[in-house]
């Protein structure tokens, strides 16, 4: 059974910093691309970046690049997010996005809350 969890998320301080993780199983991570989403309250959900199985190359949605690192631990089934100079803007609920396939799968999501 596929499972997708996040984690480590909270409140932090304008300017401050924050790592997710995105945990996985059901699956090998190794050969899919991973994508992380976030939805702020009132909005639609967004794509933040995503880090691609082949050759971890990764790419960024312009208002987070140069703040957001996202990176893969494939012997651990991880995936991370590295938030750096957090804005309030960027308070939202964050998601890890699996394609496998013609299946898709999303973990319940992680709160980061950034405070003026």
């Amino acid at each position: 059974q596929v499972q997708v969890v996040e984690s480590g998320g909270g409140l932090v301080q304008h300017g401050g910093s924050l790592t997710l993780s995105c945990v996985t199983s059901g699956f090998t991570l190794d050969y899919h691309t991973i994508g992380w989403f976030r939805q702020a309250p009132g909005k639609e959900r967004e794509g933040v970046g995503c880090i691609s199985s082949s050759d971890n190359r990764t790419n960024y949605v312009g208002s987070v690049r140069g703040r957001l690192t996202i990176s893969r631990d494939n012997a651990k089934n991880t995936a991370y997010l590295q938030m750096n100079n957090l804005k309030p803007e960027d308070t939202a609920v964050y998601y890890c996005y699996m394609p496998l396939g013609v299946n898709e799968y999303w973990g319940p999501g992680t709160q980061v809350t950034v405070s003026s």
